[in-house]
């Protein structure tokens, strides 16, 4: 943890140093100091925003988690069903949001399309992952399973899930920082002012009114929000492992 530090710090000197020594003007690179200070002073306006964001992309997370693992149930049940639709999830992975975004916005309320371009963005990771873990099980444990007479749901509920969850809470670790990813990009695309403004329309706005320190403040806000999802989460995937997977138990000294 320490050197993550110092490379941060020598990062903010450095661009301390690059402002003071080149007199660059605020507006077009406010030095550290100043966005400091900004982002104190405009901290009741941002702190909205940020929220708004961050219900946006919990809402699309949940929605992607529950979807993406169901799907994979289903998937891992039926291989028919999964080679149907997968090119379908493929399709919707590898299109780019900030495409899809203005069309959701014409067929969705403004809220809801936020939502799904933020689902969009992260379903398919989960998705992904979960159908991995669920076909990595052991060939032979599942055949000690068919030989024990164990039902499709025995065999799924006891063998299946749990050899996949690192693979479940790995893809969910990854989808939570895209599902801030996307509820940005659905915000710039919506653009929409008032009191459900996320940050991404904080940064339009500051970027039309030349207020380059609030730009910097609102980046630095997303940032280490993305940050704080993917710890939490990582947190999360630790305590359920730590007592059985390998990933997560302690090296013997």
């Amino acid at each position: 943890m320490v050197w993550p530090v110092v490379v941060f710090l020598c990062g903010v000197v450095a661009w301390d140093l690059v402002v003071r020594i080149n007199d660059i003007q605020p507006y077009i690179l406010p030095g550290p100091l100043l966005v400091l200070k900004t982002l104190i002073a405009d901290w009741p306006i941002l702190a909205t925003s940020l929220g708004v964001t961050l219900l946006t992309a919990l809402e699309g997370f949940i929605a992607a988690a529950i979807g993406g693992i169901a799907l994979a149930l289903l998937f891992n049940q039926s291989k028919r069903l999964e080679y149907s639709l997968l090119p379908y999830a493929v399709m919707l992975q590898v299109t780019p949001v900030i495409a899809i975004a203005p069309l959701m916005l014409i067929y969705l309320p403004q809220e809801a399309a936020v939502i799904a371009c933020a689902w969009i963005v992260a379903f398919f990771p989960v998705l992904a992952n979960t159908t991995l873990g669920l076909n990595s099980v052991d060939r032979n444990l599942k055949g000690l399973f068919q030989l024990s007479g164990a039902s499709r749901w025995q065999t799924l509920r006891y063998l299946q899930l749990p050899s996949a969850m690192p693979y479940i809470l790995g893809g969910l670790r990854i989808a939570g920082g895209l599902s801030l990813i996307g509820a940005v990009a659905a915000e710039i695309a919506a653009g929409a002012a008032g009191s459900g403004s996320g940050l991404a329309y904080r940064i339009i706005e500051s970027s039309y009114r030349l207020n380059i320190p609030r730009m910097f403040a609102a980046l630095l806000l997303l940032s280490v929000a993305g940050i704080v999802i993917y710890m939490l989460l990582a947190l999360a995937s630790h305590l359920m492992l730590r007592r059985w997977h390998e990933s997560a138990l302690r090296k013997e000294k």
